[in-house]
């Protein structure tokens, strides 16, 4: 474990230290997100923060790599970490593109294809589909597709969800935080030939904290594209090889085993699919209303918390909170009775949607007095 939290200090202080000179260096060649009637901030903010993340998710990468007496050893004898290293610069300076002039979307898809199949190419893939009775191996046409559109989706999952001051920042670290709390007691027990998914995922949530000191309201500089696809492509990449290699699970004719090979992809999809059911919602809405999926309006979940009267840092909290529990529950069916969360849950949940309407349920109340 004393591996694991050096690397990820690691991750955050490069990143810390890194984002007031990335900050200023976007101020001098002009990277700045001016306010317009479809963003939320009312002041001209630096971008590009997504190359302090890279250096973040980059240097603590190479100390893992150098830090002796590790099993770490095992993750850099594969050619994983230079393929996530390349596909990382690739959709890094795709966003730096896109946030210095909008590029039009098949590009931005082309080029995220082009991260993906990288890491694909490196090893980083899904190569077995687990069912209830069988492994079933996948060909590499066919794994190809499915590791292609998981990474694309997580990085326009984290792009979409960028749209308060740290809430991207916030949500990556706490997916990324409670995967690596699993994966670390699964590559402790032997149940992967690697230990590169809670590595990944360590540095993951170092760099996004060490950001989020910048970033959360009111941000000094934003992630911009850069970042936020760069997060989506890293965590979508520690969970593909949280199960990519057949897992030491046995399977049986219950789908117990199975659920159990494939909730390293279940915590951080429990814990986006409040955004990812956003995003969905959107490109129906504009779909609907004729307009471009890809055009950004103000009706996400997020603007809607604070059109109830949450303020824009309470909104992120909200955002945070519903996070943590989605996170929360996952890790405690897991390691705890199943009884006794299934008796604090829904108390938790009520609780949340209280706190969630509060502003709501304060204006009902003045309003009949």
């Amino acid at each position: 474990m004393s591996a694991y939290l050096v690397v990820g200090f690691t991750a955050f202080v490069i990143t810390y230290v890194m984002t007031p000179v990335v900050r200023a260096f976007a101020v001098k060649v002009n990277l700045i997100d001016r306010p317009s009637d479809r963003k939320v901030h009312a002041r001209p903010t630096p971008t590009l923060g997504g190359l302090a993340l890279f250096f973040g998710l980059i240097g603590g990468g190479v100390v893992a790599r150098f830090l002796p007496g590790t099993e770490f050893n095992t993750v850099f004898a594969t050619t994983e970490p230079m393929g996530i290293a390349a596909g990382a610069l690739v959709i890094f300076a795709l966003g730096a593109v896109d946030d210095a002039r909008a590029l039009p979307a098949p590009v931005k898809l082309a080029g995220q294809t082009f991260a993906a199949g990288l890491l694909f190419l490196s090893g980083v893939k899904m190569n077995y589909l687990l069912l209830p009775t069988q492994t079933l191996s996948l060909s590499d046409d066919v794994s190809v597709l499915v590791t292609v559109i998981w990474l694309v989706a997580m990085m326009n999952a984290i792009n979409l969800v960028d749209g308060l001051d740290g809430l991207a920042a916030g949500i990556v670290a706490i997916a990324a935080s409670s995967f690596f709390v699993y994966t670390y007691q699964i590559a402790e027990n032997g149940g992967y030939l690697t230990p590169s998914a809670p590595l990944l995922a360590i540095i993951i949530v170092g760099a996004t904290l060490g950001f989020l000191r910048h970033n959360f309201y009111p941000a000094k500089i934003f992630m911009g594209d850069s970042g936020s696809m760069l997060l989506g492509l890293a965590l979508g990449g520690a969970t593909i090889a949280g199960i990519g290699s057949a897992p030491s699970i046995p399977l049986s004719n219950s789908g117990s085993a199975v659920f159990l090979a494939y909730f390293p992809l279940l915590i951080p999809l429990a814990v986006l699919a409040l955004p990812i059911a956003d995003s969905l919602l959107a490109i129906v809405r504009r779909a609907r209303k004729r307009r471009n999926v890809f055009l950004a309006d103000k009706q996400h979940i997020h603007h809607r918390l604070m059109d109830l009267g949450h303020g824009h840092r309470q909104a992120v909290i909200v955002m945070y909170i519903w996070s943590a529990l989605a996170a929360g529950a996952g890790l405690a069916f897991s390691f705890l009775d199943s009884s006794g969360v299934i008796f604090a849950l829904p108390v938790a949940v009520a609780a949340i949607v209280i706190y969630t309407l509060f502003p709501l349920l304060t204006k009902l109340l003045d309003g009949r007095t």
